[in-house]
C-alpha cells in the first residue's frame, strides 16, 4: 500500500506523507552515516581495507596468546584444587601402601622382554585372591596353604613396580625420570574382584588433564598389560615434555620474550627477540605419548625495517608490508631434537640462516 501511494501521481497532497516515510523507512544520510561511524569505531581494518598476509598471522597470533592465557589461568586456579590436603593425602597414602608392600616382600622379580605379558598379569590376579582367602579362613586350622601363593613378590618391568595390596588389589607405581634423573612416581589401583569381572581403576595419582579414564574404557577390559603399559608412556611422556620446558626456561629465560603451553604440554608457543627478527616458534604434538612434536612452524619477524624479509602487496596504494620468513633448519632441529638441543642449534646457527635469506631476496 505504502508504494502505491508514492507511486500515484494523483495523491499530490500526499508527498509530505510521502516523504516521511521515507524518512522513516530508509533514514536520512546523516543518520546513515553516523551509524557506520558507530560500526566501524574500534575497527580499524574494516574502515581503512589494510588486510594483509603479516596482520591476518598478528591476528592469529592474538588469538593463539588469549586462549592460552586462559589456559594458563584455568592451570594455576586447577593446580590450587589439586594441591589441596586431600589430594596429597591420597599420593602419600598410596605412596606408603607401596612403600609397605615392597618393605614386606619376599622377593622382586625382574621381568625382561617378554616375561612381562598377559600369563603374569593373571598370576599376580590369581595371588590377589589367594591371598584374600587366606586371610579370609585363617581361623581354619583345616586349610592348607599353599606356599607356591604364600610368599610376597613383587615385579618389576622397566620402570613399571607391581604388586598386590589389600583388598583384592593391584598397584602399579610408575618411576619417571628426565636426562638419567629421577623424577616423581606416579600410581595405579586396579581392583580385581574376581576373574569374572573385569578390573577397574579404583585410585590414581595420574595429573587430571591426562585421559587415563579413556585409556581405561578403551583398553582395559580388552587388553589390562597394553593399559598398564600406555599409561607408563603417558607419564612418561609429560614428565619430558614439562623438564624440557623447565630446561629452556632455566637455561635461556633471558632470551625468550613469551612462552605459552597448555597443561599436557603438548601445545606450546614461544617467541624469541634478537638479532633483527623476532622468531615465532610454535609446537604440536600429534598425541601425549610424543616426546617430540610433529607439527613445527617456526617463523622469522624482521623488526628492523630496513631488512624486510619479503613483502606483501598491500591494497588501496599502501606501503608493502613485511612478512616473514620460514625457517626450516629451525624446524628440522625441532623435529630430531629435544627442545634443548634444538634451542641451541637454532640459535647459533640464525644469523648465518639470516644472512643466506637477505642475500637471496636481494639477488632476486
Amino acid at each position: 500500500m505504502e508504494s502505491n501511494d508514492m507511486e500515484d501521481p494523483s495523491l499530490k497532497n500526499s508527498n509530505n506523507t510521502s516523504f516521511k516515510r521515507k524518512l522513516i523507512v530508509f533514514g536520512d544520510s546523516a543518520t546513515r552515516n553516523n551509524n557506520k561511524m558507530e560500526q566501524f569505531k574500534g575497527q580499524p581494518y574494516a574502515a581503512t581495507g589494510m588486510v594483509n598476509y603479516m596482520q591476518g598471522e598478528d591476528h592469529g597470533l592474538d588469538i593463539t596468546r588469549a586462549r592460552l592465557s586462559n589456559v594458563l589461568r584455568r592451570h594455576e586456579q586447577l593446580k590450587d584444587r589439586l594441591s589441596r590436603d586431600t589430594d596429597k593425602m591420597v599420593y602419600d597414602r598410596l605412596q606408603r601402601e607401596f612403600d609397605n608392600a615392597r618393605a614386606v616382600q619376599t622377593e622382586e622379580r625382574h621381568l625382561n622382554g617378554e616375561q612381562w605379558n598377559d600369563g603374569l598379569l593373571a598370576t599376580v590376579r590369581q595371588r590377589v585372591h589367594m591371598e584374600l582367602e587366606r586371610k579370609a579362613m585363617q581361623g581354619d586350622a583345616s586349610m592348607a596353604v599353599n606356599s607356591h601363593f604364600h610368599g610376597k613378590i613383587t615385579y618389576r618391568a622397566g620402570t613399571k613396580v607391581i604388586c598386590c595390596l589389600e583388598g583384592a588389589r593391584i598397584g602399579i607405581q610408575y618411576e619417571t625420570s628426565f636426562a638419567g634423573e629421577p623424577c616423581e612416581f606416579y600410581h595405579c589401583v586396579l581392583e580385581s574382584k574376581s576373574f569374572l569381572e573385569k578390573m577397574t581403576v579404583i585410585e590414581h595419582t595420574v595429573p587430571f588433564f591426562l585421559p587415563i579414564r579413556e585409556a581405561e574404557n578403551d583398553l582395559l577390559s580388552s587388553n589390562a598389560m597394553k593399559f598398564i603399559d600406555y599409561v607408563g608412556e603417558l607419564v612418561q611422556a609429560y614428565v619430558d615434555r614439562r623438564e624440557q620446558i623447565r630446561l629452556i626456561k632455566e637455561l635461556y629465560g633471558n632470551q625468550i620474550g613469551e612462552l605459552y603451553h597448555s597443561l599436557s604440554y603438548n601445545v606450546i608457543e614461544f617467541v624469541l627477540d634478537d638479532y633483527d627478527c623476532k622468531l615465532t616458534v610454535s609446537l604440536r604434538y600429534a598425541n601425549l605419548v610424543s616426546v617430540l612434536p610433529t607439527r613445527i612452524r617456526v617463523l622469522a619477524w624482521p623488526i628492523n625495517s630496513k631488512k624486510s624479509l619479503s613483502t606483501a602487496p598491500a591494497a588501496n596504494n599502501k606501503k608493502p608490508q613485511a612478512v616473514p620468513a620460514r625457517l626450516s633448519y629451525a624446524e628440522d632441529a625441532l623435529r630430531t631434537m629435544t627442545l634443548p638441543e634444538a634451542y641451541a642449534e637454532i640459535v647459533l646457527n640464525l644469523p648465518k640462516a639470516l644472512r643466506e635469506i637477505f642475500q637471496n631476496l636481494g639477488s632476486s
